[in-house]
């Protein structure tokens, strides 16, 4: 045999932990092939428990690698001197810097090839690798998924209610769904009703991470969709208390909705899809808005607060734009500042978290969280009409009546009743209006 390792070629006796440390050197070189079934001195041995072994190099592949390498990297089975030899094709990374997930993009999770070796980049390789990941202006465009069905109904929907109806034969290449290979890239896939995305809302019952109360993932259509689903249980769990006492009423919220909204907002359209889904974080004095990525690339912190916008993902903000769920003022940022000012902002390389602090008489008032309001003057099914709306305040009579398995009519003499007792408010029509939990 006439192989020997070099900077293209590994060997390997047998699959080990290891072999991610070599899969993402030769991603963040010049891809390579690994050879698993022959030792150090280019002998062939032959592979060993052949289904085990692929299993766990799939395993590898899908699930310690970021971003995801699912389209570069690929077995097969040869036979060398008669005997059975796994051999791993790794193509060149499509992205600038790959890392092993568990050490993240440090110089630990970050090894390149040299020679017939793995060496860790230095942190200065690193740093300068990160950022050249958005000197694409919009790596969702650039960058494929491997799903090769998508349908767009739900986009579609949103298009025609805004007034405009979308040519079957040309939206996907208007919008870039579509990268310069004719290939549906991740903003398409993120868009689709078919898309494996979500928005991740998590609940916790104290101040910390210790007692998890609930998990929901908003998505798996489109993330439209998804956005829409995010603020209806946000606004479900902005409890109001009154002051009655005066004239006009006076009504003061847990959290300001126009500024959750601008950072819910720009979690999506700022977010570095490859690393991660955003996420919402609900504790009983605070809301968490966590995106991914750090600031675009040449976007300094004075710019960002100064609200001058440059967009990681343009495409997505056009597209947020048209719907007119964002728009290009760049006034979001200031919006957040202005009512909770600088401090709610922790910036780092890899990620925004904006914390929103609740208004405390409010927090104090209620028991914010699932039971809120619930516990006093409710019977059982009044009690689970609340929560379901809570979850969801689109939810309708006869929406409700499937949930709950109840009459419709029953249903209505319920929410009436609640509305009676001063546990709910209507706000719109019956059938685009939404519920509002007031006590």
């Amino acid at each position: 045999m006439d192989l020997y390792e070099s900077n293209k070629i590994e060997f390997k006796v047998k699959f080990t932990d290891q072999i991610v440390k070599e899969l993402v050197a030769f991603l963040n070189t010049d891809g390579g092939q690994i050879f698993v079934g022959i030792n150090d001195h280019g002998e062939v041995v032959g592979a060993s428990e052949i289904d085990k072994t692929l299993r766990n190099i799939s395993d590898v592949i899908s699930s310690q690698i970021e971003p995801s390498p699912l389209e570069l990297i690929s077995c097969e089975i040869k036979t060398m001197e008669g005997l059975p030899v796994i051999v791993i094709n790794i193509k060149r990374g499509s992205a600038p810097i790959y890392c092993i997930k568990k050490y993240g993009f440090s110089s630990l999770g970050c090894p390149i090839r040299v020679g017939s070796t793995c060496r860790e980049m230095t942190q200065e390789q690193i740093n300068n690798r990160y950022k050249m990941r958005f000197f694409n202006d919009d790596l969702l465009v650039s960058s494929p998924t491997n799903l090769r069905e998508l349908s767009f109904l739900t986009l579609k929907n949103y298009y025609s209610d805004m007034g405009y109806k979308l040519n079957d034969n040309t939206f996907e290449t208007n919008l870039k769904l579509i990268n310069d290979k004719g290939q549906y890239n991740m903003m398409a896939e993120l868009l689709s009703d078919d898309s494996r995305f979500s928005f991740i809302f998590v609940k916790f019952e104290g101040k910390n991470k210790a007692s998890l109360s609930q998990r929901s993932n908003y998505g798996n259509k489109s993330i439209l969709f998804a956005y829409e689903q995010m603020m209806n249980r946000l606004q479900a769990e902005n409890i109001c208390i009154s002051d009655t006492t005066i004239r006009p009423r006076q009504d003061k919220y847990l959290f300001g909705y126009d500024s959750v909204n601008e950072a819910v907002v720009n979690a999506i359209v700022h977010n570095d899809w490859s690393i991660s889904e955003p996420q919402i974080s609900f504790f009983s004095n605070r809301l968490e808005i966590l995106s991914h990525g750090g600031l675009p690339h040449n976007l300094s912190i004075s710019e960002f607060f100064a609200g001058i916008s440059k967009p990681r993902n343009l495409a997505l903000m056009k597209i947020f734009s048209d719907l007119d769920i964002v728009d290009h003022t760049g006034h979001g940022i200031p919006t957040i500042v202005e009512r909770y000012g600088k401090d709610v902002f922790n910036i780092n390389d890899n990620y925004i978290l904006i914390t929103i602090p609740f208004d405390e008489e409010v927090a104090n008032k209620v028991n914010v969280g699932v039971n809120v309001g619930v516990n006093v003057g409710v019977n059982e099914t009044e009690k689970t009409i609340l929560e379901e709306l809570l979850k969801n305040p689109t939810l309708t009579a006869d929406r409700l009546s499937l949930i709950i398995k109840k009459s419709k009519r029953t249903i209505e003499r319920y929410l009436k009743a609640l509305q009676d007792k001063g546990y709910l408010e209507r706000s719109g029509s019956d059938k685009t209006g939404v519920w509002k939990i007031i006590k």
